[in-house]
């Protein structure tokens, strides 16, 4: 899918927790209506076979209940999109990331090839199953991990063993770290912990700019890959590092500390692939694609939340939109929050000649590359496992459907049996009791009409996220403090700590609530933008019958 993602170090966010975010985007001309579920351990399939894949794998018998945010129709498979397990694991894939020629041929990616001709005959071919891929990575992740570095571990031995046919970057999360993992051709990983005082910006474009291999093959703190990795490196002249000593005419870097970045294997023999390299330069991309559709991705992200660190717009600037070398991660100039990440993921180039809805620029600049706030968005996924908060009361899902520039967020605790109807009943049928098909009716027709009604919807934006999160704050008071407390009458969490399965119903009461409410907001929205954007109508005529 072409997505964009963002996620955030728990030093770098506001409530000291990490946080992933995702935007799960449509292809051109196509949507996908969105439902949240709650898939409880019985309903977990224990043989799964892939639709677009078609490869069939056994799971293990002991899965978690976990949440869900899969295609309203099934047709081509459950594409669950992010979600918190019962361990409160937090996982959100994917972002389809770009890749090179000399990857796609050390390992090809593995792809479903139909059987042909008849069986027993000279020209029959059988079918051959193809790799797993973003249609099925959180059903067979997700109710598997304890930690995010289990869920890196566990994709990235199906990986090894079934491959893929595609390239994707997936995001874990635990009250501690957030890790990225991108595949590398058919087989081949990389993962990298998000330094915690940092945030990434990922635009569908193999990110990752630093990688300590010699972390990777040792203690893994910060860094892992699949076994092979440096081999894989050396046999088929990936890594494009120039350091001194490997080869005639190479010179060292200057001002790095790759110069002498070398290593020997038993026999002495010095090795090319050192102890650190550029992964976006070894397995990613520099095309014309990435320089309209991606990196101006990332340099709008990072220009929002460092707005002061760079001269964004200048004359001399060194950051430009089309820039290859912006970095994977970078440290924020403030704590950021979950309306932070909600606004970065909603940015169609706001103040820049690049913005479409703006008068500013020409329409060439208008046109000239792709917002992340687009038209098909399915689904946006902000998750958060909160450290300061019980376990029980710990994760937390903020939904919006439809496109960012014009929706909300509702958030959703997940240690709860169900979804609220609002969010989970969604259908083939555009139908203003869904959350998803409302958020859509309400973009398309605002869309048009930008200007008009932008201030209509942005009072709506502030008002329904100022409901979320009173509705989580009277949550957290009601389910008790860190300390496992019940909240008394005068607020003071002094009071006996409940059971789980009281919590559970409480949050799945509160969930339902505040969607409730938003549902009221958004219904209201609706019915004032349709009111405008009739008014406005081309056909319209300001001579009336009276």
């Amino acid at each position: 899918m072409p997505c964009t993602t963002l996620l955030v170090g728990r030093a770098a966010s506001a409530d000291g927790s990490p946080i992933i975010a995702r935007t799960e985007d449509s292809s051109n001309g196509n949507f996908d209506p969105k439902r949240v579920v709650v898939v409880h351990p019985e309903d977990q399939p224990r043989t799964y076979t892939s639709v677009i894949g078609r490869r069939t794998i056994e799971l293990p018998g002991d899965p978690l209940r976990y949440t869900s945010i899969p295609n309203a129709l099934p047709d081509e498979g459950i594409w669950g999109c992010a979600g918190i397990n019962a361990a409160n694991v937090a996982m959100s894939a994917t972002e389809t990331l770009t890749t090179n020629a000399r990857v796609l041929g050390a390992d090809p990616l593995v792809e479903h090839i139909p059987g042909s001709g008849t069986g027993g005959e000279a020209d029959h071919r059988p079918e051959q199953a193809g790799g797993f891929g973003e249609e099925d990575f959180v059903t067979l992740v997700l109710p598997y991990i304890r930690s995010a570095r289990e869920g890196v571990e566990r994709l990235g031995a199906l990986l090894a063993e079934h491959g893929t046919y595609e390239m994707n970057g997936i995001a874990f999360s635990d009250a501690q770290d957030a890790w990225w993992l991108e595949t590398v051709g058919g087989h081949h990983w990389i993962a990298k912990r998000v330094p915690e005082d940092h945030y990434v910006t990922m635009p569908n474009q193999l990110g990752i700019d630093f990688f300590d291999l010699e972390d990777a093959e040792g203690e893994g703190r910060d860094h892992l890959a699949s076994p092979d990795l440096r081999e894989f490196l050396e046999t088929h002249h990936l890594d494009l590092t120039l350091r001194a000593g490997a080869g005639a005419g190479f010179s060292a870097v200057a001002g790095t500390d790759q110069a002498a970045d070398t290593t020997a294997d038993a026999t002495g023999t010095t090795s090319t692939v050192g102890r650190t390299f550029n992964p976006r330069e070894a397995f990613g991309s520099h095309s014309d694609h990435d320089h309209v559709y991606n990196t101006p991705r990332a340099w709008s992200m990072q220009r929002m939340l460092n707005p002061t660190s760079e001269d964004w717009d200048g004359p001399g600037r060194h950051s430009n939109p089309d820039s290859d070398d912006l970095p994977w991660s970078r440290r924020p100039e403030r704590r950021l929050t979950v309306e932070d990440v909600k606004d970065v993921l909603s940015s169609h180039y706001q103040g820049t000649v690049f913005d479409p809805y703006s008068p500013r620029g020409t329409d060439a600049e208008r046109r000239a590359f792709r917002p992340i706030g687009i038209n098909r968005h399915n689904a946006l996924a902000i998750l958060q496992v909160r450290p300061d908060r019980p376990e029980a009361s710990r994760g937390l899902q903020w939904v919006c459907f439809a496109s960012n520039p014009f929706n909300t967020l509702i958030p959703m605790f997940t240690n709860v049996g169900e979804a609220p109807a609002y969010l989970s009943t969604t259908t083939a049928r555009v139908d203003t009791d869904s959350f998803y098909w409302t958020s859509r009716l309400i973009a398309t027709l605002a869309d048009a009409h930008f200007s008009e009604v932008i201030p209509e919807i942005e009072k709506y934006q502030l008002a329904t996220q100022a409901l979320g999160r009173a509705a989580v704050h009277a949550a957290d008071q009601e389910v008790g403090s860190a300390g496992g407390g019940m909240a008394d009458g005068d607020g003071s969490g002094a009071g006996k700590a409940p059971a789980d399965s009281d919590v559970s119903a409480r949050l799945a009461a509160t969930n339902t609530r505040i969607a409730e409410q938003i549902r009221e907001q958004t219904d209201t929205l609706l019915a004032s933008v349709l009111h405008t954007t009739s008014n406005l109508m081309t056909n319209r005529f300001s001579r009336s019958d009276g």
